[in-house]
């Protein structure tokens, strides 16, 4: 069975406003929000309103929307996020009911925790629960938030920047998946991020957050580190490619800004893994073939 896989994307069309009219009008789905016929309302008032394709900017007022997608592109629930002061505040709801069980709902809240820390430089992020929402109460729990205060019908929840880092690291030495950066290049790409601060490079300090740090000589030789030549199999087409910094980046397919998509999404994992990644279109799969040369493996510590 493949891992659950979400990815939200913060574009927001017609379609995506006519699945949510019709998740909001759903009692099952909408049991639990105690908002949910104003914005229900809402949406039927923009849709009908104006007459675009797409509507991110209406649905970003007051805070940041985004529409949850599984490893097919389909819409299957969304997040919002509500900035206010240091706190950051989470609204997840997964309202494709044929994909309630499937554990779609943590791997959103993973998606969503990225953009709060890292995007929105939140340093907590709060989740106000109804009591006896099971399902959400045992996915935030799962997942690390803390209690933080509670009545007869409401818990809310909270995880701090620090715990999410924490269990981030904790996280990745236990999956078997994890991924590997060097010491050396842990450093430059982190002065690199300062430099891009920004929503393009949120994955790839979430990336270089969670990888296992090694010394440039005990990496392995299969592992993709900067300036790594590899072949990838990039939605059943193959291509070879070198994963450069940007400057070095010349705009050819065949060498990968590591701040790109595909850039950011093969650094650190091995030969024969395989990546579902979100690009800006659309999720793209991805598997490493071969690495056909690693400044490591090669002696070359200078690159």
């Amino acid at each position: 069975m493949s891992k659950p896989f979400i990815s939200l994307c913060p574009e927001i069309t017609r379609a995506n406003a006519l699945n949510l009219m019709d998740w909001l009008e759903d009692e099952n789905v909408i049991r639990y929000l105690s908002d949910s016929r104003h914005v229900s309302r809402h949406i039927e008032q923009v849709v009908s309103r104006v007459q675009l394709p797409v509507l991110t900017h209406l649905f970003n007022q007051g805070g940041r929307f985004f529409m949850a997608h599984d490893r097919d592109d389909r819409p299957v629930g969304f997040v919002r996020l509500v900035k206010s002061g240091a706190d950051c505040e989470i609204v997840l709801v997964i309202g494709d009911r044929d994909n309630w069980g499937r554990r779609l709902g943590a791997s959103a809240l993973r998606e969503g925790m990225k953009f709060a820390f890292f995007d929105m430089r939140a340093e907590r992020l709060i989740a106000r629960i109804h009591a006896d929402n099971a399902r959400s109460l045992n996915t935030f729990l799962r997942s690390g938030f803390l209690l933080d205060s509670e009545t007869p019908t409401l818990k809310s929840f909270a995880m701090s920047s620090e715990r999410y880092l924490q269990r981030l690291r904790e996280d990745t030495v236990n999956d078997p998946s994890g991924i590997y950066i060097t010491e050396i290049d842990q450093s430059r790409l982190r002065t690199l991020i300062a430099l891009e601060d920004g929503a393009d490079v949120v994955d790839l300090e979430h990336e270089i957050e969670r990888a296992i740090v090694v010394e440039p000589q005990q990496v392995k030789r299969d592992v993709v580190t900067m300036n790594s030549r590899a072949v990838l199999n990039l939605d059943d087409e193959e291509m070879e490619v070198a994963l450069v910094y940007p400057e070095d980046a010349d705009g050819s397919e065949d060498k990968l800004s590591v701040c790109s998509s595909i850039g950011t999404a093969i650094l650190g994992y091995r030969e024969g893994d395989a990546i579902d990644w979100r690009t800006p279109h659309r999720t793209r799969r991805i598997r490493i073939e071969r690495v056909l040369y690693q400044p490591e493996a090669a002696g070359d510590f200078h690159l």
